[in-house]
């Protein structure tokens, strides 16, 4: 049981009484090794969500894209990856780091989910040893279809400071969609489930709420809809706050990546919310080669 669940999920499965469900769910599911599924996935899709940690232990959720087939895998316990983070990007990877990654093909929802620990890297790449491989049902995700575009070349990153900029505040205010990078706080490389993870939420345009008071730092209330009752974020956040959040202009190609302290809400009037406030953040402008189609919302969605 301690190799699949730790402290975080397991009190929040115990709050809501599932706990016995979800650890006889959980020890079928989370495997140390890819299934074939979950191999086919990674290695026909153009994009990769990471998540890791910075050198003062702050999380961080980025994209890495790339010709399908960037991504392979030699064995069921190996995950080649032929990109790395661009510059300007707040995460730099280093051996033995964990990072969580997740495969999404938003065109049929599919989503699978991979911990690891980062055992090689070089000028091209990088290899993660899988230290959990699960899925992730389909709730939330808006279908739209990428497709390659040319750029020019990416803008220099702008900084963000804990206050957002009026274009960050219309990305945040507009979006569909959102990944979050969150950890236990000892995270550490081959380590089980004490390790860094990133997720996805979706909603209907405008589901974050933005508050601003004075001259105090700008609070994201995201909605926590509800999924399959893993708690892997939560969890996370219930033992150390820090997060990061990643917004993507599906049309520019641009990224807003924020780093700061979540803090799960049970008393929202419309149910429970993370309550995320900004301490620091980049603007990369143009940084994927890619755009979507419009969306198709998730028919878990109303409102």
């Amino acid at each position: 049981m301690s190799s699949t669940v730790h402290q975080g999920e397991r009190a929040l499965q115990q709050r809501l009484g599932v706990h016995e469900r979800m650890a006889e769910v959980m020890g079928q599911v989370v495997r140390n090794a890819m299934p074939a599924q979950h191999i086919e996935l990674f290695e026909k899709l153009p994009t990769l969500l990471v998540g890791g940690l910075d050198t003062q232990r702050r999380p961080w959720a980025t994209v890495l894209s790339g010709w399908p087939g960037f991504m392979h895998a030699p064995d069921a316990q190996h995950l080649r990856v032929e990109a790395l983070p661009q510059a300007g990007d707040p995460l730099s990877l280093q051996i033995n780091m964990p990072l969580g990654l997740l495969a999404l093909e938003p065109q049929t929802r599919r989503r699978n989910r991979l911990n690891g620990t980062l055992v090689a890297l070089d000028s091209h790449g990088f290899t993660l040893q899988v230290d959990q491989s699960f899925g992730n049902c389909p709730k939330y995700i808006q279908a739209r279809v990428p497709r390659w575009v040319q750029r020019d070349k990416p803008a220099l990153a702008k900084a963000e400071s804990a206050r957002l900029s009026a274009a960050a505040l219309q990305l945040v205010r507009g979006a569909d969609t959102l990944f979050i990078a969150s950890a236990t706080p000892h995270a550490r490389g081959h380590a089980g489930a004490e390790g860094v993870d990133v997720s996805h939420r979706g909603g209907l345009p405008g589901f974050v709420r933005v508050t601003q008071h004075d001259d105090g730092p700008t609070v994201l209330h995201i909605p926590d809809y509800r999924g399959n009752q893993f708690f892997n974020t939560l969890g996370n956040l219930l033992l150390n706050p820090r997060a990061g959040l990643l917004f993507i202009d599906h049309h520019s190609g641009d990224l807003l990546q924020l780093t700061g302290d979540a803090a799960l809400q049970w008393d929202n009037a419309e149910g429970r919310e993370i309550r995320f406030t900004v301490d620091s953040g980049v603007w990369r402008a143009g940084a994927l080669p890619l755009e979507w189609s419009a969306p198709e919302f998730s028919p878990h969605l109303t409102g």
